[in-house]
C-alpha cells in the first residue's frame, strides 16, 4: 500500500512525499516525469553499495543516464570541502539548469546534495529518496538543506524544497537496529510536540517499530510526515510553529559539536537526550508536571534510547554547551531560544531563556 502525503503551503511549488514498499524501482518514471536534461545521484560510501545500482537501473529504465558521485559515509561529510566535490562533479558531469539531483541516502546526504542543488546555477531540482528512518520523517521533508561547521551544526544551509520524496519502508531493512532507534527520536519527537495519543501509541503497541518492525515503522512514517508537513505549509521559514520541529535540538546540537560529530552519539540519540532535558528544564521552571517530564522520558527509554548526559561516553562542561546553545540558530543576538513543553503534546517556543539558570541546570544534568 502506497501513501502520499501532499507538502503545500506558502510560497514554494507543493510536492508529494510518498510512502510505501518497493518504491524505489519507481524513481526512473516519477524522475522522468520532470523532464530533467541530465540527473546526477548523490549517495554515500555505505548506502552506495546497498541502493545505488537499483536507483541507476530504475534511471536507465526510464532511459535516463545518470552519473553517481559518493561521498564518504558520516556527518563529516557536511563540508565545504565535500559541498566543492559535488558541485564540481555535477559542473563536469554537464549539469544545466534543467538537470536533476536525487539525494539518495540518510540526512547527510539529503543535506548535502540539496544544499548542492540550490547552489548549483542558483537552485535546480532534485528528488530525495531518504535511506533512514530519521531522514524519512524529517530531514527529507521541509527543505532545510545545510552543512556543519566547527562553530556549530547546519549553521550555512539553504531552504531548497524538493520536488519529490520517496520513502521506501523496505529500504530500512538493511539499517542496523541502532539507527532505526534513532530515527525513531524524531518520531517520538512529533508526538512530544503536538500529539499525546500519537506518542502513547509509540510508546505502547507502535514501540515495536524502534525494533524494525515494518508494520509499525510505515504507520509511524505516515503520520510523523503528516505532522511536519503540516507545520511547514504553515511556516515554511522557521518564523514561528516551524521553530517547534526543534524540540531538544537545541540542547542535542550542543551536546553533538560537543562530542565531535563522531560515533559517539547519533543526531537521533542527541535529539532524544535533548528532548528529555527540554522536559525535564521544563518541570524545573513550574512549565508542566514532573509526572509528564518522567512519562516523556519514560517513553524515550522504552526506545533503547539515551536520556541523560551519564548515558553518553563522554564528559561534558556545562559552560562550553552553554555557549554552544548560545550560538545555535534560533538564538538572537546571543539570547536563548529553547521549545520547551507545558506536557505531552503542548510544545511551545520561548525566548530570552535566562543564561544562568540553564548553566545551573546542565549541571545539574551532569555537565561539569
Amino acid at each position: 500500500m502506497t501513501t502520499s502525503i501532499r507538502v503545500e503551503g506558502g510560497d514554494f511549488r507543493a510536492y508529494d512525499v510518498v510512502v510505501g514498499a518497493g518504491l524505489l524501482a519507481s524513481l526512473g518514471e516519477r524522475a522522468k516525469a520532470l523532464k530533467p536534461t541530465r540527473v546526477v545521484v548523490v549517495t554515500d560510501s555505505t548506502v552506495g553499495p546497498l541502493h545505488a545500482d537499483a536507483a541507476l537501473a530504475s534511471l536507465k529504465t526510464a532511459g535516463i543516464q545518470a552519473e553517481q558521485i559518493t561521498v564518504p559515509a558520516g556527518e563529516a561529510s557536511k563540508s565545504f570541502g565535500e559541498l566543492e566535490t559535488v558541485l564540481d562533479r555535477m559542473m563536469a558531469a554537464g549539469m544545466d539548469r534543467r538537470s536533476l539531483v536525487v539525494a539518495l541516502g540518510g540526512g547527510v546526504i539529503g543535506d548535502l546534495a540539496g544544499l548542492s542543488a540550490a547552489l548549483f546555477m542558483r537552485g535546480i531540482d532534485f528528488i530525495q529518496v531518504p535511506t533512514t528512518v530519521l531522514a524519512q520523517v524529517d530531514s527529507s521533508v521541509g527543505g532545510k538543506t545545510a552543512i556543519d561547521t566547527a562553530r556549530g551544526k547546519n549553521l550555512i544551509g539553504a531552504f531548497h524544497q524538493p520536488r519529490l520524496v520517496l520513502a521506501d519502508i523496505d529500504i530500512l531493512k538493511t539499517l542496523p537496529v541502532r539507527q532505526v532507534r534513532s530515527g525513531w527520536a524524531e518520531i517520538l519527537k512529533h508526538g512530544l510536540i503536538c500529539d499525546a495519543a500519537y506518542f502513547d501509541w509509540l510508546s505502547g503497541e507502535g514501540a515495536v517499530g524502534a525494533e524494525g518492525d515494518a508494520e509499525a515503522l510505515a504507520k509511524a512514517v505516515i503520520r510523523s510526515v503528516e505532522i511536519k508537513a503540516q507545520v511547514v505549509g504553515e511556516d515554511e521559514k522557521e518564523a514561528g510553529r516551524r521553530a517547534l520541529l526543534n524540540l531538544g535540538h537545541t540542547f542535542g546540537h550542543a551536546l553533538e559539536v560537543e562530542v565531535g560529530f563522531d560515533d559517539t552519539l547519533t543526531h537521533g540519540e542527541a535529539v532524544a537526550v535533548g528532548c528529555a532535558m527540554a522536559f525535564r528544564y521544563s518541570a524545573r521552571l513550574g512549565l508542566c508536571e514532573a509526572a509528564q517530564a518522567e512519562r516523556a522520558e519514560q517513553g524515550i527509554r522504552a526506545a533503547g534510547l539515551p536520556t541523560r548526559l551519564a548515558d553518553i561516553a563522554h564528559a561534558f562542561d556545562a559552560a562550553a554547551l552553554l555557549e554552544r546553545m548560545q550560538g545555535d540558530k534560533k538564538a538572537e543576538g546571543g539570547r536563548l531560544t529553547l521549545i520547551l513543553a507545558h506536557g505531552i503534546g503542548q510544545a511551545f517556543v520561548t525566548k530570552d531563556v535566562d543564561a544562568v539558570d540553564v548553566l545551573s541546570f546542565l549541571k545539574e544534568e551532569g555537565a561539569a
